[in-house]
């Protein structure tokens, strides 16, 4: 399962539907914003997202990972919209029988989101300006304060 949401992500509710009598591990992962980034203070950051191939896209890295590495479970949630300085912006969970298995999913499935899923982040910096880290093509026609 891969969702978009708008709202703060529950951790603890990803967590229990990770929960299964055929796991022996569980693996994590949680991305939060940070207030730095390449040198730059950074203030917030805002998402966003295609919503509807960003979901599907996202689905196929979670069937990927649930085949590749025979897990269990796995689920990624990923926020767009405004966020705040220690703000999470995405968790996954997975669990599998054993734990190599669980760990190299949870790694696969943040690289390929990363890489693959139309998600799109602004940073907002202390000095007023912003900008499009890893995205040459998303501040097109965008017009930014620096």
């Amino acid at each position: 399962m891969f969702t978009i949401t708008g709202s703060p992500i529950d951790h603890a509710a990803l967590r229990e539907k990770a929960l299964c009598n055929t796991a022996g591990g569980f693996v994590s992962f949680e991305g939060w914003v940070r207030n730095h980034h390449e040198g730059q203070a950074v203030d917030s950051l805002e998402y966003s997202a295609y919503v509807s191939l960003a979901e599907k896209e996202g689905s196929r890295v979670i069937e990927e990972a649930l085949e590749k590495f025979k897990v269990t479970t796995a689920h990624c949630e990923h926020r767009i919209g405004h966020l705040a300085i220690g703000d999470m912006a995405v968790c996954i969970t997975v669990s599998a029988a054993h734990r190599d298995a669980a760990f190299e999913a949870c790694q696969y499935i943040i690289d390929q989101t990363k890489s693959r899923v139309p998600i799109w982040k602004k940073e907002h910096y202390t000095d007023g300006s912003t900008a499009w880290p890893h995205c040459a093509k998303c501040a097109e026609g965008v017009k930014h304060t620096h």
